[in-house]
């Protein structure tokens, strides 16, 4: 006799599967999108005292690239490979503070920005939070100067290296800071996108590298990665505190520029038109 009206019981193991698979499915722009929102709800929603904190803490990580680098270079001498090999290393504080996830002045060019295109509630917000990251990072990023020029943690051929990162960083003209943070920005902006979009530590980590290497291997403008290295000649007595100041401002309003318009304004405008 044929059976009839049998349920038949879905298995269980095989539906976690089928989610788990739909999770590992490349998300969509607007998947994206909405994770990035998310994050830029919990950063705003923070009190000062933690962003300051947390701000400060990603200064003084930042401090990593130029002294990996400058360790690298140290180790290595003059050779016309050397400067390559030394950036392989360039991306150290990139992964230490975005991993970490310690706040990071050109990631909030991203994160916060989104969330106002959609949501205008939240502008003062942001500035609070571009004010308050922006100051402490450049505050932490002065902590490591400190460290690496007024102390004996380091041996005089890597602060010399360190130093001299600083007085080439500081030299070109303020167009030329513009636009090479321009695209600092714009890289730094889309690691945080792409990071969102990422489903692994792994992922996340072979990103952060990829792009911050570029940014390293490019010389590009980073207003708080790069400030440690000019901060430092400064103490060391290569660069004048006016050079750095002069140095800042086009780094920190071109990595402004290559976040908000190369990154959020257009992936904003992809969610919009799918």
């Amino acid at each position: 006799m044929p059976l009839r009206n049998v349920k038949i019981e879905p298995d269980p193991e095989k539906a976690a599967q089928k989610s788990k698979q739909r999770d590992l499915d490349r998300p969509t722009a607007s998947e994206i999108y909405e994770q990035v929102s998310r994050n830029a709800r919990r950063e705003l929603e923070r009190p000062v005292r933690a962003l300051a904190i947390s701000g400060l803490v990603g200064g003084l990580t930042m401090g990593l690239t130029g002294l990996s680098v400058s360790v690298a270079h140290a180790v290595l001498g003059n050779a016309p490979w050397a400067n390559f090999v030394a950036m392989l290393f360039y991306p150290a504080g990139f992964l230490a503070v975005i991993l970490g996830r310690a706040q990071l002045f050109t990631e909030n060019t991203l994160y916060p920005v989104a969330l106002i295109l959609a949501e205008r509630r939240y502008f003062w917000s942001t500035v609070r939070l571009w004010v308050v990251v922006l100051t402490s990072n450049v505050t932490g990023a002065f902590l490591f100067a400190l460290l690496a020029a007024r102390t004996k943690a380091l041996q005089p051929p890597m602060l010399e290296a360190l130093k001299q990162l600083g007085v080439a960083a500081a030299e070109p003209s303020m167009r030329h800071i513009f636009w090479s943070a321009v695209a600092g920005g714009w890289l730094i902006a889309m690691v945080a996108w792409l990071v969102s979009g990422s489903h692994s530590i792994t992922g996340s980590f072979a990103v952060i590298w990829l792009f911050a290497f570029i940014v390293g291997l490019g010389h590009f403008a980073h207003c708080i990665a790069t400030s440690g290295e000019i901060l430092s000649a400064v103490l060391a007595h290569g660069v004048t505190a006016g050079a750095f100041f002069r140095w800042l401002l086009p780094a920190t309003l071109g990595n402004i520029a290559g976040g908000v318009i190369l990154v959020t304004l257009l992936e904003y405008g992809q969610v919009k038109l799918e």
